[in-house]
């Protein structure tokens, strides 16, 4: 039995608790011992009452059937006599065989005396068998006298096993008693000879030699007997066998040792039957007084003993309840003091340690030594342990403190870093911006595109180091953008953002405080599922509105992953936990798990029925609301346009300007046409998959510029021409100032957002998920060229 990892309560237990066993068995062993003899001698009555009378009734009727039998078999006849002693035989074996199963007799015996009782009662079963052998004479006299005399030696035997008590002198009168019974007994075996012999008219052959056997261990048993009774008892005997009876007895048995062995026996019947009688009367009359009389001696024999046995078992008592108590408040002191160690310590690693550490997080100033108090366990080994216990909190809580501030720089510094980076990046999107407008090479737009795409992608990352350092990202919006064109934010900012479907998305909108971060949340998801499946898979996002907000899906067919690494990847999502550097791998999750949580948004992965994965993102309604009215933009014959697919710069081609600024030919035709309810003129842009027309990179050659000749009519008004050149020039001005103004710094998460909110990055420059704070300059309708689905979406 291994010991070592036992509570110490259980230990001290254990270690009071044996010797204190021990003593109590000691006690408990004692006080058996003591009581059990007490019991013994209480109990004498009733084996008296319930064994003994009722065994001495069935003895004498016994001894008078052995008499009569052997009669009968002296004789021709049969005795009307022995029938009727023989029923009352019968009585007393029936009355001793009911109080021999009585539960009172059987508690107050022991063992031995269970054993010859039962011994006796199956004795007297052969009891009606050896009748028959007699009513039928298949033996002799010797043989009837063998039968009675095996049943009366079973009887006295019982008797002897009553005789052991506690006290000495009681068990040395007691067995006395016995043996005077005894000694009666073999006074009826010789009755029992002599009345066959009459009968007969002599003496069988031994007959009389076991006559003259058997009185002399009668008188010998008889001598013995009074020898081991008390001196009154045995001055009673004394003067009770002075007594004319026993004086004519011990005659007439003379006269019948001295007799002629063959010859008839010379006593008057008459006489021999009436002085037998009367002594055996008179030797069970006294054996039961001094019975009784012993009985009620050894009352105070047990009052004495269960006295003695109370004195012993109180101080026993009072000396194992001493023992107890000093165990129990020794114990209990040292438990006490255990205790309070291992309390104070997991009161520092449960609760005071990472309180202290959140505290330091939030900023909030730490008292080294308000929070690691010394503790006072005394100045035994317990204290000393305690002492130590005090040193080592204390330095675990400067530890923490100092790691806090070791983080808290390291997050500041990081914090620097990422900030200038998005500072960098902004005014990077912002030049690549005007370079795009001012570029008229399809090649080189295109690749001015890739970058602009790449920055957008680096804008991306720098906001997770912002949103990982607990800070706010600098983007947001004023007014409530439309679902559809957040989730083609969200596809902007991803490498593989070819191939990403939008399959059905239903009207709605998210609310301006929350736009950026639910696109920076999609776009993680969407990486995700462009990194994880195979390249020439396709990835699928489709949204719903929902009664409790509005639900987007993004499906891939990745390989998928077992039910135990997506549980974990959910209670990742759910919980927002501690960045933990070790798992840089999982750095989208940290990402939408802080993003999710600052807006109440779930996030959860599960696995897809056409196989992969599939993430859900269910926005909650405090982040929806209901899609706002888009303003109708004006095509080239002045009616409003439809929106243009358009998910990157990447798959659009550059507008086609004239050779002369300002110029162009009345026959040009503009590169992007908007939709409109008339059927496609052959130049119009093909249609994309989403069932939106889609603008083609140029091909071919720029064809020749038109000069317009001096005679030609002007196809503007001096009022038209003076508008386009003033809105020209107001629009450089800004695209200036926007190039030279520093960097933006985060803004505050607009009132009413989710507490425990996080900051996410926002669209790429360019992206057409919100309104413009300014507007660019306007050219006349017959130069406009539609970009964007509501206008060029700026940061805010």
């Amino acid at each position: 039995m291994n010991s070592r990892d036992w509570p110490l309560r259980s230990k001290l237990t254990a270690l009071v608790v044996a010797p204190v066993a021990a003593l109590l068995a000691l006690w408990i062993f004692a006080t058996t011992l003591a009581l059990g003899p007490a019991l013994d001698l209480l109990a004498g009555r009733t084996l008296l009452t319930g064994l003994g009378l009722p065994g001495d009734r069935l003895v004498l009727d016994l001894q008078q059937e052995r008499r009569l039998s052997v009669a009968q078999l002296a004789g021709e006849r049969e005795l009307p006599a022995l029938r009727d002693q023989r029923l009352r035989t019968d009585r007393a074996v029936t009355e001793l065989r009911r109080r021999a199963g009585l539960r009172d007799l059987r508690d107050a015996t022991d063992d031995l005396l269970d054993a010859r009782l039962d011994r006796l009662l199956t004795a007297l079963e052969a009891l009606p068998a050896g009748r028959r052998f007699i009513d039928q004479r298949q033996v002799d006299r010797a043989g009837g006298h063998g039968l009675y005399t095996g049943m009366l030696d079973a009887a006295f035997q019982t008797f002897a096993a009553m005789s052991v008590a506690p006290d000495v002198d009681l068990t040395r009168q007691a067995r006395a008693l016995n043996l005077l019974g005894q000694s009666r007994e073999l006074l009826s075996q010789a009755d029992a000879l002599v009345a066959g012999a009459l009968a007969a008219g002599r003496f069988a052959p031994g007959e009389h030699a076991r006559l003259v056997q058997t009185v002399g261990n009668q008188r010998y048993a008889a001598t013995l007997a009074v020898t081991d009774l008390p001196y009154l008892v045995r001055s009673n005997f004394q003067q009770l066998s002075e007594g004319p009876d026993f004086v004519r007895l011990r005659r007439l048995q003379e006269e019948l040792m001295v007799a002629d062995r063959s010859g008839r026996p010379p006593v008057d019947e008459t006489a021999w039957r009436s002085t037998h009688d009367a002594v055996q009367r008179q030797l069970r009359d006294f054996e039961l007084a001094e019975a009784a009389a012993l009985t009620d001696r050894s009352v105070p024999v047990a009052v004495g003993i269960l006295v003695r046995l109370a004195a012993a078992g109180l101080l026993g008592l009072v000396a194992v309840v001493i023992s107890l108590t000093v165990a129990w408040r020794v114990g209990r002191s040292l438990v006490q003091r255990l205790t309070g160690v291992r309390t104070a310590a997991l009161d520092l690693a449960e609760r005071r340690l990472p309180d202290v550490v959140a505290r330091l997080r939030r900023g909030e100033p730490v008292d080294v030594a308000r929070e690691a108090p010394p503790l006072e366990f005394g100045a035994d080994e317990i204290g000393q342990v305690g002492h130590a216990f005090s040193v080592a909190q204390a330095t675990a809580v400067r530890s923490a403190v100092d790691e806090a501030a070791l983080r808290h720089g390291l997050n500041e510094v990081f914090l620097n870093i990422a900030r200038r980076s998005q500072g960098l990046v902004h005014r990077q999107l912002a030049l690549l911006d005007r370079m795009e407008r001012r570029t008229e090479d399809p090649a080189e737009l295109a690749e001015l595109f890739q970058v602009d795409h790449l920055a957008t992608r680096m804008r991306r990352h720098a906001e997770d180091l912002v949103i990982l350092a607990g800070a706010t990202p600098g983007r947001g919006w004023r007014n409530p953008v439309a679902v559809l064109d957040v989730i083609r934010g969200a596809i902007s900012e991803v490498e593989s953002y070819a191939r990403v479907d939008i399959v059905a998305v239903q009207p709605a909108a998210v609310v301006g405080r929350a736009v950026g971060d639910v696109i920076h949340l999609l776009s993680e998801l969407i990486e995700n599922a462009t990194s994880f499946s195979p390249p020439h898979t396709r990835v699928q996002v489709r949204g719903e509105r929902v009664p409790n907000g509005y639900v987007v899906e993004v499906t891939d067919q990745c390989l998928g992953m077992t039910p135990e690494a997506i549980e974990e990847t959910n209670r990742r999502l759910a919980s927002a936990p501690e960045f933990d550097p070790s798992e840089s791998a999982r750095l989208g999750h940290f990402v939408v798990a802080r993003l999710a949580a600052r807006h109440g948004v779930r996030t959860q992965v599960r696995a897809s029925a056409q196989g992969g994965l599939t993430a859900v993102v269910l926005l909650p309604v405090a982040v929806v609301t209901a899609q706002p009215a888009r303003p109708p933009t004006r095509g080239v014959d002045g009616v409003g346009a439809g929106r243009m697919a358009k998910v990157t710069k990447l798959n659009t081609a550059p507008r086609s300007r004239p050779a002369g600024r300002g110029v162009r030919e009345p026959n040009a035709a503009p590169s992007v046409v908007p939709l409109s309810s008339a059927r496609p003129a052959p130049t119009e842009a093909p249609i994309g998959p989403d069932g939106l027309p889609r603008r083609i990179r140029q091909r071919g050659p720029v064809r020749p510029v038109r000069r317009s000749t001096p005679g030609e009519p002007s196809a503007r008004t001096p009022e038209q021409v003076r508008a386009a050149m003033a809105a020209l020039q107001a629009g450089t001005a800004r695209g200036r100032q926007a190039a030279t103004r520093p960097p933006q710094q985060p803004t505050a998460r607009p009132p009413g957002g989710p507490a425990g909110a996080v900051d996410a990055p926002t669209l790429p420059t360019g992206s057409p998920v919100d309104e413009p704070t300014t507007e660019l300059p306007r050219l006349s309708p017959v130069e406009t060229t539609v970009e964007t689905v509501t206008g060029t979406g700026k940061d805010a």
